[in-house]
C-alpha cells in the first residue's frame, strides 16, 4: 500500500484553505505539514494557529513533521492544534524513546524522522515504539532541491531492518518525490509518499488533475496501492 500525502509547505498559502478542500476532495490520503523553528533548519513555516485554522476542512490525517530543537516542548500545542501523527527529529531530540512514547500514550502516531547523514542504527532501540519512519531524501529546509541517490539503498536498508526484527513501521519518504523518484522508493520499500513541487503542485496541472495523474502512475507502478494508512 502506497499512500499520497502532499506537503502544505508547497502550497499557496493565501489559498490554504481552497486548497486542502480541493485535494481532500481528490482522494489524498493525508497532509504532511513541515513546521521549521528557523534552529534546527534555515527556515521557518507553518505553526499551530494555522493548523487550526485548516483542520475543518478535511478529516484526513494531519501528519505534522517537527523540524524543531527540544521538539518534546512544543508537542502538546500540536496535538491540540489537530495533529494525528508527529513525527520528531532523532537528531533534535534528546530522549527520543521518551518522546515516541508519550506520543504513543496521548493516541498520536509515533514518527522519527531522519536527515539523509543520520545512520538508521539510531533507531534500532526504539523500534517498538515508533509507527513510521521519515527518511528525508534531501537536506531538510527548502522545497526544491535534488533528490540524493543513496537514500534509495537507505530505504531499502531500513526495511530490512524493520521486517527483520518483525515490527509494524511504515516509511515515508519526503524530499524530491516525482515520477523520477517514486518507481524506486517503492520498490525499495517506502509506504507513503510526501509529494510537492515534483508531482502534486504543478502550475500546468490543477489539483485534481494532478493527483488523478498521480494515482495512475502509482497504479501503473505499484498494484498494490489502496490509498490507506
Amino acid at each position: 500500500m502506497t499512500s499520497i500525502g502532499p506537503s502544505l509547505m508547497c502550497a499557496d498559502m493565501g489559498n490554504l484553505k481552497s486548497t486542502v478542500r480541493e485535494l481532500d476532495q481528490a482522494g489524498v490520503d493525508f497532509f504532511h505539514l513541515d513546521i521549521m523553528d528557523g534552529l534546527f533548519v534555515p527556515n521557518f513555516t507553518m505553526g499551530p494557529d494555522l493548523i487550526k485554522q485548516i483542520r475543518p476542512f478535511t478529516d484526513k490525517p494531519f501528519d505534522v513533521h517537527l523540524m524543531v530543537m527540544k521538539p518534546e516542548d512544543h508537542i502538546d500545542l500540536f496535538i491540540e492544534a489537530g495533529a494525528d501523527m508527529i513525527s520528531v527529529h532523532a537528531e533534535a531530540a534528546t530522549h527520543l524513546q521518551r518522546i515516541l512514547q508519550n506520543l504513543r500514550n496521548k493516541g498520536i502516531k509515533a514518527g522519527v524522522a531522519l536527515n539523509p547523514s543520520t545512520p538508521i542504527e539510531e533507531l534500532e532501540y526504539v523500534l517498538d515504539v515508533v509507527d513510521y519512519v521519515t527518511v528525508m531524501t534531501v537536506n531538510p529546509g527548502f522545497a526544491g532541491q535534488k533528490f540524493i541517490p543513496l537514500m534509495y539503498k537507505k530505504i531499502q536498508r531500513l526495511r530490512e531492518l524493520i521486517d527483520k526484527e518483525g515490527y509494524n513501521i511504515q516509511i515515508q519518504v519526503d524530499g524530491n518525490i516525482g515520477f523520477h523518484t517514486i518507481p524506486e522508493v517503492v520498490k525499495n520499500g517506502a509506504d507513503m509518499l510526501v509529494c510537492g513541487t515534483s508531482c502534486l503542485f504543478k502550475k500546468e496541472l490543477s489539483l485534481k488533475e494532478a493527483v488523478q495523474q498521480l494515482n495512475i502512475f502509482l497504479e501503473q507502478t505499484n498494484p498494490q496501492k489502496e490509498g490507506m494508512i
